[in-house]
């Protein structure tokens, strides 16, 4: 069984909405960039729209621990609940995952650079060698 959170809280200078997905031990989690406050038809919007769209993506998983199902006493479950609503930012299981999704963004744009520097370096060694070349034959 799959449950899907969503945090949306203010970093400073934007409003930031952050998607954790707990799934099967592991934890994967998605950030949307809101700007402005969203209001409630915003969100509402963007959960019945964009969140399919942005939990699609590959993400980094973090492993966690599953949690033990136990029936809950009601005072509880409210206290709990309300703990959560004033609870702000996003847990540290996520911002792990966000982190390790953004060391794998860092690591594929450092490769792509790599290919695009040595492509062009090629391509000007080849360049160059053709006008040696030519240079030889008197042209």
């Amino acid at each position: 069984m799959a449950t899907i959170t969503l945090t949306v809280f203010f970093e400073d200078p934007f409003w930031v909405g952050v998607v954790e997905r707990e799934e099967e031990g592991a934890l994967e989690v998605a950030r949307h960039l809101f700007g402005a406050e969203p209001s409630g038809p915003e969100v509402h919007e963007f959960i019945l729209r964009r969140l399919v769209g942005l939990l699609d993506h590959p993400r980094a998983a973090v492993a966690i621990a599953p949690a033990t199902a136990r029936p809950a006493n009601p005072k509880r479950a409210a206290r709990a609940a309300a703990r959560a609503l004033a609870q702000r930012g996003t847990s540290t299981q996520a911002q792990e995952a966000l982190r390790l999704q953004l060391e794998q963004h860092k690591q594929e744009r450092k490769q792509r650079r790599r290919a695009m520097r040595d492509a062009e370096a090629a391509r000007k060694r080849q360049i160059k060698v053709a006008k040696a070349k030519a240079r030889h034959r008197g042209h």
